[in-house]
């Protein structure tokens, strides 16, 4: 019934037609999205006047939310952690363990090979210093082998840290 020619003829005419649609993509991208630098624009910016007054941010101070912290919702969020640290003392992973690191000077954790941005960043792992930290680890302390993203939930972090702080960490 199928012999290799009908084969390679259906085949053939598969991969003409992704070609075609593709063809036409990339056609249809320059048509609709020509670049011409980010000097040129093809639309116009039109101020409106409001009389609503801009929402104002509320800064929540962190030695509030740590006050009402839950450790137990900072186990939760230990887990990814684990992924890289330990709880206990002197059992570094790929990143220092964190068994009493609430109070303790930055990149002083036994036997762990720190960065030098690390090593040399002056100060102690104080609540705030942490929160500090784990919103943007590479903003803090620029030069850290931390390549985590960061948290950016104030409360998570505030939990966390009251997790490590309770844990013996």
């Amino acid at each position: 019934m199928f012999d290799t020619m009908t084969l390679t003829k259906a085949i053939g005419g598969l991969c003409g037609t992704f070609l075609v649609f593709l063809l036409g993509g990339f056609a249809a991208e320059f048509i609709y999205h020509p670049s011409h630098g980010d000097d040129h624009h093809q639309a116009y910016t039109i101020e409106i006047e409001s009389d609503a007054p801009a929402e104002e941010v509320v800064e929540i101070a962190f030695a509030d939310v740590f006050a009402a912290s839950d450790a137990g919702a900072g186990e939760r969020l230990w887990r990814q952690c684990q992924a890289c640290h330990k709880l206990e003392s002197g059992a570094n992973g790929t990143g220092p363990y964190l068994a009493n690191v609430v109070g303790r000077d930055i990149g002083t954790a036994q036997g762990y090979a720190y960065s030098t941005a690390m090593a040399e960043f002056a100060g102690d792992w104080t609540p705030e210093a942490l929160n500090e930290f784990l919103t943007s680890p590479s903003d803090y302390i620029d030069g850290t082998k931390m390549s985590y993203r960061g948290m950016a939930d104030i409360e998570d972090r505030a939990n966390l840290i009251a997790y490590l702080e309770g844990a013996g960490g």
